[in-house]
């Protein structure tokens, strides 16, 4: 185990049988992990003492056999299957809203983040149409992050205090904008353990993926077999400084196209 860490679990849609995911390209599909298998997740996690927190909660106390829970996207499968699962083991969790997919099919209603909200779940903000924030200009990105924040305020109510970045696309003028829009963190799609050393604007988090067991969610959680995805990412970030952001994609679903 890696002593003092915490890691950011980042989850996006749970899958259910016969419901169609919210969108269908295979580079969304692989990040929709089954319903059935979130639930092995957790429960496993609450049976061997992990304790599952928001990141508000996270931040102020690392390490500890701790584990921050967060989701992106805002889908409806947040309300409706993780919610009770987290509800009845005691985990908190961050839920990361893009505005913009609110109202469409499969993704919450604004009342439906109002009731998530009221039951105790943190909301986070992931833009307000999920754009890469590294290819916009100043004022369009002023608009997906403070802009959104205002207007996430207005349904839930409450301060909304962490962001999250789309497509985990950051660079410096990106966490600059995001702090002069007031909020507290900013995580991303890095992959690694966070500590209380960690720059709070540049958390890290480990992507479940469609297929991961719950011993391996473990084994996440203690901080361990990191590396060899540390790797593919350099590789990929790589890839996308060579190709940029379009070209990158595009490649991408040509890979995934063929699997």
């Amino acid at each position: 185990m890696v002593s003092g860490g915490t890691a950011f679990l980042m989850y996006h849609e749970l899958g259910l049988a016969g419901r169609p995911l919210c969108q269908q390209e295979p580079g969304y599909a692989r990040y929709a992990v089954p319903f059935d298998d979130f639930r092995s997740h957790m429960q496993r996690l609450a049976t061997d003492g992990w304790r599952g927190k928001s990141v508000s909660e996270a931040v102020v106390s690392y390490g500890r056999e701790s584990v921050c829970i967060t989701f992106d996207d805002g889908c409806e499968t947040d309300l409706l299957c993780a919610a009770p699962v987290l509800k009845e083991l005691g985990f908190g969790a961050t839920f990361y809203i893009t505005l913009g997919f609110l109202g469409k099919p499969g993704y919450m209603s604004e009342a439906q983040v109002s009731d998530l909200s009221a039951l105790g779940f943190e909301i986070g903000c992931h833009s307000q149409t999920h754009p890469y924030l590294t290819d916009i200009d100043n004022g369009r990105l002023r608009d997906e992050t403070a802009g959104a924040k205002e207007r996430l305020e207005q349904i839930v109510g409450v301060p909304v205090q962490h962001f999250s970045c789309p497509g985990g696309r950051w660079d410096q003028r990106v966490s600059e904008q995001v702090r002069k829009a007031k909020f507290q963190t900013m995580a991303t799609s890095r992959t690694g353990m966070n500590f209380a050393s960690t720059n709070l604007f540049d958390l890290k988090r480990v992507a479940v993926l469609d297929g991961t067991g719950p011993e391996t969610v473990v084994r996440i959680c203690r901080g361990e077999g990191l590396l060899r995805a540390q790797l593919k990412e350099n590789v990929r970030e790589f890839a996308k400084q060579i190709l940029g952001n379009s070209g990158y994609d595009s490649l991408r679903r040509k890979v995934l196209g063929r699997k």
